[in-house]
């Protein structure tokens, strides 16, 4: 990328309560993303529609099958690396919650939203974890 050009990407992050706990993953070491929180998922594909790359994302990362409820929301960020995100935040349920992480999945936790240090948080997710720590 040249200086001043901005990547768009496309990406599926499933919400997945355990109670009042939102499952989280944290990217592996490197760049400039590198040991960040986030909701699990990832790009969606050219052609793909958000919920089969929901689908298909957690059980490339975490080793389960997941199955696809309803957007919340649809957010945009951009990173000052030039990075622009589309954010599809889908509701999902896990046949499971024994994970084969891969290594696209440096750790995973559960975490009451209101708990989480917005700091280690991806900056594109802050957003909608503050809303949802604030439901109650």
């Amino acid at each position: 990328m040249t200086v001043g050009e901005v990547k768009r990407i496309r990406v599926a992050a499933a919400v997945v309560r355990r109670g009042r706990e939102l499952l989280m993953t944290q990217r592996p070491p490197g760049g400039p993303l590198g040991l960040q929180w986030e909701f699990p998922g990832g790009k969606i594909e050219e052609g793909e529609r958000p919920e089969e790359a929901l689908v298909r994302e957690v059980r490339e990362e975490l080793g389960v099958e997941a199955e696809a409820a309803d957007t919340m929301a649809v957010e945009t960020y951009r990173y000052p690396h030039g990075l622009e995100v589309e954010l599809h935040f889908i509701r999902c349920t896990l046949a499971s919650y024994e994970f084969t992480r891969s290594a696209a999945a440096h750790d995973v936790r559960w975490s009451d939203p209101a708990a989480v240090a917005l700091d280690d948080v991806l900056a594109a997710d802050r957003d909608f974890l503050t809303r949802l720590a604030a439901e109650r």
